[in-house]
């Protein structure tokens, strides 16, 4: 009976030991195992259902919303006061965008346009596009700081081209003109006489260039060689540098397209992306992690050397000329425009900005940008991107237009550009590569944790049996035996004894 009972544990000890080995081994090679499940899953092929689908045609609700600076005392402004603005909107558009002409390469690259379209969306707006606002007119307060330089009797023409054609300091339009375009008499004429000056051979409007349009040809990596350069940018429009700055580092192409990233990213990590509207590469940097709905993120946000001038961040003296910093000059890629990008209301910004203007409020909550991302992946989770446009206008003598506007960066407008997973695509998101590598993981321990337990309890079971076995042999019941067998010697040699001493006594 005890052989069988120390068979059994001996049987439980080798059952333990394999659970405890196949934890172990589990736990040594399943991060690896997870690891080539993410690198299959995160490059660019058209077998990766779930990547390659997020990629191409961006299945999640993307928006963009518009908040315009309405002037509330264009004639003060005119006479040297300060611009004050009352902020309207939002005005929300459902953006759609679709990458076409996608063009395999061998060196492990691909090509594509993406194509962006914009729909007015009036149940998430506060506002319709019928509602009218007033703006700086760009085309006269911009063109007369371009113009600044000529001969004063040009200068005097310049402006009376302007009244000819009924082009004052302020626009009054409706939000729908000033996104998308209006007629203008002196567009028709400059388009004509001055080919290449504006950006827009139509209608006239701050959008005007971005709806129906594609962002240029990017060339990135699709990771097949090497999954850390997966979604990086290697041309764009056949450049691998810019030609719009003053030195090398500031015309470089960096990072990613802005839609995705390479996974296994650490607090260290950076995101860097290349912004064709705002022509230049950009960076973000990491801020704190967080959880989206079950899902680990980490949140990265702009940091305040982003739009930094040259005197404030060295590296930044490419991008210059710079005023405040907080501004970036665009107007190389502008077509010399005096425009400006910052975040919205100056946020992060030089605060001599926020005391030339009146109506401005910057927060961190309402005007920074950030991106929430998923480290395992590199997939954005929510996104968040705030940018401002200004207008550096002036007074310009011989351009009787200009009055007497002081010197000052005004904003026009800020739009927000946001989306996040949700829906079917989040709940797979969601199963595929958080729920099942978590299972994985704690199966690891479960399996671990099983085989001790197995193993422990085996060996005890298995010391008792044999500890009662060894008691067995040695018990008292043959010991009682054994003296009982010892009694009985004794008497029968005492008998013998005591009748030979009879016998003898008797002779």
């Amino acid at each position: 009976m005890a052989t069988d009972k120390s068979k059994v544990a001996i049987g439980f000890i080798a059952a333990g030991a394999l659970t405890l080995m196949f934890g172990i081994i589990s736990a040594i090679i399943g991060p690896t195992v997870m690891k080539n499940q993410v690198v299959k899953n995160t490059i660019i092929d058209p077998k990766n259902d779930l990547s390659y689908t997020m990629w191409k045609d961006l299945p999640v609700p993307f928006f963009m919303s518009v908040y315009f600076f309405h002037v509330l005392n264009p004639e003060e402004i005119l006479n040297g006061e300060k611009p004050m603005v009352e902020q309207r909107g939002p005005y929300v558009y459902r953006k759609q965008c679709r990458k076409e002409n996608i063009t395999f390469h061998p060196n492990s690259t691909v090509s594509y346009r993406e194509y962006r379209r914009y729909f007015f969306e009036p149940s998430m707006s506060v506002g319709n596009e019928s509602d009218v606002i007033t703006i700086p007119n760009m085309l006269v307060l911009g063109a007369s700081v371009m113009l600044e330089d000529l001969p004063y009797a040009l200068r005097l023409l310049i402006s009376a081209t302007f009244k000819t054609f009924k082009e004052g300091p302020f626009l009054t339009k409706t939000v729908e003109e000033l996104m998308w375009g209006y007629d203008s008499k002196l567009v028709e004429f400059l388009n004509k006489y001055l080919p290449g000056m504006l950006p827009s051979t139509g209608k006239f409007g701050l959008f005007a260039e971005f709806n129906n349009s594609n962002t240029g040809l990017f060339t990135i990596h699709t990771g097949r060689d090497d999954i850390r350069n997966v979604h990086k940018v290697d041309s764009w429009n056949g450049l691998t540098e810019l030609s719009y700055w003053r030195t090398p580092q500031c015309n470089m192409i960096n990072g990613t397209a802005g839609q995705l990233w390479p996974p296994f990213m650490t607090k260290e990590t950076t995101l860097p992306f290349y912004s064709p509207d705002a022509c230049r590469s950009l960076e973000l940097v990491y801020q704190r992690p967080g959880v989206m709905k079950g899902i680990p993120l980490y949140r990265y946000v702009a940091p305040k050397t982003m739009f930094a001038n040259g005197t404030d961040y060295l590296p930044n003296e490419g991008f210059c000329p710079c005023r405040q910093s907080g501004l970036l000059n665009v107007s190389s890629c502008r077509y010399n425009s005096p425009v400006f990008i910052s975040h919205p209301h100056f946020f992060n910004a030089d605060p001599v900005l926020l005391d030339y203007v009146l109506g401005l409020d910057p927060t961190e909550e309402e005007h920074g940008l950030f991106i929430d991302i998923h480290p395992l992946t590199g997939v954005p989770l929510n996104v968040s991107i705030r940018l401002q446009l200004n207008l550096y206008m002036k007074r310009i003598s011989g351009i009787t237009e200009t009055g007497k506007i002081s010197e000052v960066v005004m904003p026009m407008l800020w739009f927000e550009e946001n989306g996040y997973i949700d829906g079917p695509i989040l709940t797979t998101f969601h199963t595929n590569l958080v729920i099942l590598p978590a299972v994985m993981e704690y199966m690891q321990y479960i399996f671990i944790a099983l085989g001790l337990l197995t193993t422990i309890v085996a060996v005890l079971v298995y010391y008792k049996v044999k500890k009662s076995s060894n008691r067995a042999a040695t018990s008292p019941f043959f010991e009682n035996s054994w003296a009982t067998s010892s009694e009985e010697g004794k008497g029968s040699h005492g008998f013998e004894t005591q009748d030979k001493s009879m016998r003898y006594s008797g002779l």
